[in-house]
């Protein structure tokens, strides 16, 4: 009930708590109603403004004026009865009115201008000075785009006052205006105090990080654009008073080649479509959304599916349609009103806007929208090299196609596809082939049709759809067999019985997929574990036998050479893959027969590629003997191999067929632990796939090593950026590289956690839970998740969130029947955070059901943290009256440790010990019982000294409050001094040199 004073002030002070969003600014509106019912004017003018501030952060600011006016009246007739902080909230939102009134089209520029005079007038009758008047004036000329520079300087010149913009606040405007004059790299140097956390206010450094992504990415400061992305948008997500900054991080997705992002971010915040309360906002809002969205459509994406404004369907024709019909119309109003074509021009610059990458910038997170265009980035890979040219007749374009496929050169899938796209376009098929300049080579339409699907099959195998792959290879072997090839028909059959190990091999997996034995399957690649599935060696020999009769048919072989290589590395490879699912740990001996089979067919084939003189085929035999060793611990002999297999192709001239071998050399250089080695091996691997844009090479795995041993060598910018674009690289395999890419990210995730970035990293954890059903049901993998992002976000002091993904989790540890323990621990810690989310019903409802938990599946660190923070929150928020209910929290503990030590009479629990009575001391302090409170402490120090040196760093904690209590509460410095004496000596003979000197200082002021 709101019916005296006291109650419309609870109820003001209560709305003051809540997060900024509709219901706050409902709840204010109805507050000034009940205000208004007394006669009271400070109350009036609390609830004002109140209601100005959440419409404020609402996206309500054109609504601001009319409440402001009724302010100033009341102040105009009764100042006395504002307090000091309504008195200066007064003079603070005469720059909230001026930004609400130079933001909305409709209002007319001389209206500005007398607004700024009234606030420029009041100001010097109240003895403040101008310096925020002349921050107003400087934001209309930057505005309307008319002496800029001069009104810059005329502010920044002028010194702060206590109306002042925040320092932060202020950075930014200053930094905004180095970019509008084109100066990135001064702009980034001017951010740097807000970026880097130093100056800090309530929306700061995230509107700056919103503002900064552009020059971050023009200035190639890639880590930086990435991480303030990641930190930017997490506070800025689905807020209506940051619709700029949302507009600015969509607009930063399209032109850093991250449009699914972009997409999901749009449907994320559709709703701020209906945020109109301020103008000069919504149509930066609305620019953002249409550089993503023209950039789609010009990408030819027309017909896609987007969000848009609610309540209909778009696509990016439509809400293009749309986008520009509303921006156009909301710019010309402010060019109209300003006499000026800033507005517009700013605007039209965005637009003409285009990708600043040549690749994607691997942000670490997770977009799940629009998969068909995760799956083909709209900023397509570009070789670093000179293409094969296409040659323009049909068949010359068919014979080269040819001529590079037997080589392996990636330029044969182009130039394939090349023909897929002319060979079905429409017309005869037959008139496209025996109208071509050589016809009898060329062949017949139904070769072009199986090599066709051969061709499909690859793109199967490539993306990972074995099934596919393999039905692929055997309706070309059909289509061959129908034009009288058989050894053509024979070899794509042969794949296809190798093609399906692929997919269920469960112990290869550092490899690329080399199911395609027709390639360079080298056993290494992306593929995630399944079931295993067993060689079919009688197909395989009936297949080896039938080339041999067909190798010696009358008349002349009835099989290319070619062909009869794949017969023998399909045998290889699965040779390769029967052994890695059989070989034991190192050094134990690999099991005979699998041993000896591969042994036989690697030589085999090692031997008929000699004879032909295939450099090609030959190394990649020597790469899977290679690999076997690697595996088997036989590192030196690997290296050795894989180096040669290099020099050959180089000096063969096929370099691109380098970067698997590099890719080999670094994982085996890796597992040796030579990190410096690898990581310079898998660059080159990396380097090379990219100059051949060779589209099968495994460049998630490869980047996904390269960060492992980034992180190793202790280059954690470097780990994270590997691991970003592995996490980006599994995403674009769709379904098939789900699992592999959450578990990048979490191991993302992790270096980001130990690299104090604890916001990126509870971002890519939100990326991965967000579509956790993409990976499967691996419940095992998300409770981690799930586990990291409730302990990120605590970190972050978002405890309220932490809690609710605290309690997810437990709701997920029901359905377990292993690690039961885990609940303990879940239920302790989401105690702790509901606690501090100031949740107590819950937070006593969560440690009741850890004690239970405790009963069965012990816990006992976690379970003890719990109830020594319960008792320091008790008496922090309570003081005197806390203690009791301090004290029953802490005697739970020690009864917690005691069940321990008997259930383990051998187990180390000085810590447990030591940190309750640690605990008690200080609420004992609180409560000003200050004689118990130092037998306590004393009693803590006693305890840490049964933890030897690891114990020393909380023992000199004990000791500081020990001092402080003695020393000031008790009134015995001397004593203290001398305590603190002893502890500074004994922390400097440990090292422990910032203990030393804490204890030092305090020594110091207490003899003051």
């Amino acid at each position: 009930m709101l019916d005296t004073i006291d109650a419309v002030m609870a109820a003001l002070r209560d709305n003051d708590a809540r997060p900024y969003g509709r219901p706050r600014t409902v709840t204010a509106e109805e507050l000034v109603d009940a205000a208004d019912r007394f006669d009271d004017t400070g109350l009036r003018a609390m609830a004002l403004l109140e209601l100005m501030e959440a419409y404020e952060y609402d996206g309500e600011r054109s609504k601001a004026p009319v409440v402001f006016a009724r302010v100033l009246k009341l102040w105009d007739a009764d100042r006395g009865s504002f307090g000091e902080w309504a008195t200066q909230q007064v003079f603070w939102r005469f720059k909230w009115v001026a930004t609400s009134l130079l933001g909305t089209p409709d209002v007319p520029l001389a209206s500005v201008r007398r607004w700024h005079g009234e606030m420029r007038d009041r100001y010097r009758a109240a003895g403040h000075g101008l310096q925020p008047y002349y921050a107003q004036r400087f934001h209309l000329a930057a505005h309307i785009g008319e002496d800029v520079q001069d009104a810059y300087e005329l502010w920044a010149a002028r010194p702060r006052t206590e109306l002042s913009d925040c320092h932060a606040c202020e950075v930014r405007a200053a930094a905004s205006h180095l970019v509008r004059q084109g100066d990135d790299a001064a702009a980034l140097d001017a951010w740097r105090p807000v970026l880097s956390g130093e100056s800090t206010c309530a929306e700061e450094p995230h509107v700056s990080h919103a503002q900064a992504l552009l020059p971050l990415l023009r200035q190639g400061r890639l880590d930086e654009a990435r991480s303030s992305h990641l930190v930017g948008y997490r506070f800025a997500r689905g807020k209506s008073g940051l619709v700029r900054s949302v507009g600015q991080h969509i607009e930063f997705c399209a032109l850093s080649g991250n449009e699914p992002r972009g997409l999901e971010i749009l449907a994320e915040n559709r709703d701020l479509f209906g945020v109109t309360g301020d103008p000069s906002g919504r149509l930066d809002f609305l620019t953002g959304v249409e550089v993503l969205i023209a950039g789609l459509a010009r990408a030819g994406h027309g017909a896609l599916a987007v969000s848009g404004p609610p309540g209909r369907s778009w696509t990016v024709d439509t809400l293009l349609a749309h986008l520009r019909t509303e921006a156009d119309a909301l710019a010309a109003r402010f060019d109209a009103r300003n006499g000026t074509a800033a507005v517009g021009s700013r605007r039209r610059d965005r637009l003409a806007r285009r990708p600043l990458l040549a690749e994607p910038l691997a942000l670490g997170v997770r977009a799940s929208a629009a998969p068909e265009l995760a799956a083909v980035p709209v900023v397509p890979a570009v070789p670093v090299r000179e293409v094969e040219p296409e040659p323009e007749d049909f068949g010359a374009l068919v014979l080269r196609a040819r001529e590079l496929q037997l080589l392996g050169h990636p330029d044969a899938d182009r130039l394939w596809r090349r023909i897929g796209e002319r060979f079905t376009a429409g017309g005869d098929a037959e008139a496209e082939v025996t109208g071509a300049a050589d016809p009898d080579r060329v062949g017949t339409a139904g070769q072009l049709r199986a090599e066709l699907a051969e061709r499909r099959a690859h793109a199967a195998l490539d993306r990972e759809d074995w099934e596919e792959g393999a039905a692929e290879l055997r309706g070309a072997g059909d289509l061959f067999e129908r034009e009288g090839l058989a050894g053509r028909a024979l070899a794509a059959r042969t794949r296809a019985l190798v093609a399906v190990l692929v997919g269920n091999d469960s112990g290869d997996d550092s490899g690329d997929g080399a199911g395609d034995a027709s390639e360079d399957g080298d056993g290494s690649g992306d593929g995630d574990a399944g079931t295993a599935r067993a060689v079919d060696w009688a197909a395989l020999d009936a297949a080896l036998a039938l080339a041999d009769e067909l190798a010696a048919a009358p008349g002349g072989p009835a099989l290319a050479d070619d062909d009869y290589l794949v017969v023998l590395q399909c045998r290889a490879y699965a040779a390769h893959h029967e052994l890695v699912l059989a070989l034991p740990e190192p050094p134990e001996e690999p099991p005979a027969e699998q041993a000896g089979r591969f042994a036989r067919t690697v030589t085999a084939y090692r031997e008929a590629a000699a004879a032909r003189g295939s450099v090609r085929r030959l190394t990649v035999a020597r790469q899977y003997a290679a690999d076997v060793a690697a595996r088997q611990g036989r590192i030196t002999e690997a290296a050795e191999e894989l180096r040669t297999v290099i020099a050959e192709l180089e000096q063969a001239g096929q370099p691109w067929h380098t970067p698997r071998a590099y890719g080999l050399l670094g994982q085996a250089l890796l597992q040796n632990g030579e990190q410096a080695e690898a990581v310079e091996v898998l660059h080159r691997a990396l380097a090379a796939a990219a100059r051949w844009a060779d589209e099968s090479y495994p460049f998630a795995a490869t980047y996904l090593m390269a960060g492992h041993a980034s992180a190793h060598l202790g280059d954690t910018g470097a780990a994270i950026r590997a691991l970003s674009e592995a996490a980006g690289r599994f995403d674009r395999k769709g379904p098939a590289g789900a699992g592999d890419a959450a578990r990048t990210r979490l191991q993302l995730a992790d270096l980001l956690s130990t690299a104090d970035r604890p916001a990126d990293a509870v971002a890519v954890l939100e990326s991965v839970l967000a579509d956790a059903a993409a990976a499967g049901p691996e419940d095992r993998l998300f409770a981690q998740a799930r586990l990291d992002l409730a302990r990120g976000l605590f970190t972050l002091d978002e405890y309220r969130d932490s809690a609710e993904e605290y309690l997810r989790l437990a709701t997920a540890l029901e359905g377990w029947t292993e690690d039961l323990h885990l609940r303990t621990m879940v239920a302790a810690e989401a105690a702790v955070a509901l606690a501090l989310a100031d949740r107590w019903e819950a937070a006593h409802a969560a440690r009741s059901r850890a004690l239970a938990a405790q009963e069965q599946w012990p816990q006992t660190g976690p379970v003890s943290a719990m109830l020594r923070q319960f008792a320091r929150l008790v008496v922090q928020q309570e003081g005197a009256d806390g203690l009791e209910q301090a004290l029953a929290r802490l005697a739970e503990a020690d009864a917690v440790r005691e069940r321990a030590e008997r259930a383990e009479p051998d187990a180390d629990a000085w810590y447990l010990r030591a940190s309750v009575h640690y605990e008690r001391a200080r609420a004992y302090a609180v409560a000003d019982r200050y004689e118990e409170a130092l037998t306590e402490a004393d009693l803590a120090i006693t305890a840490y000294e049964a933890g030897g040196e690891r114990a020393e760093t909380p023992r000199a904690e004990a000791v500081r409050l020990a001092a402080l209590i003695e020393g000031t509460d008790l009134g015995r410095p001397a004593a203290a001094r001398q305590r603190l004496s002893a502890a500074v000596e004994r922390c400097r003979g440990y090292g422990l040199e910032e203990a030393a000197e804490i204890l030092a200082d305090l020594r110091e002021r207490l003899a003051d």
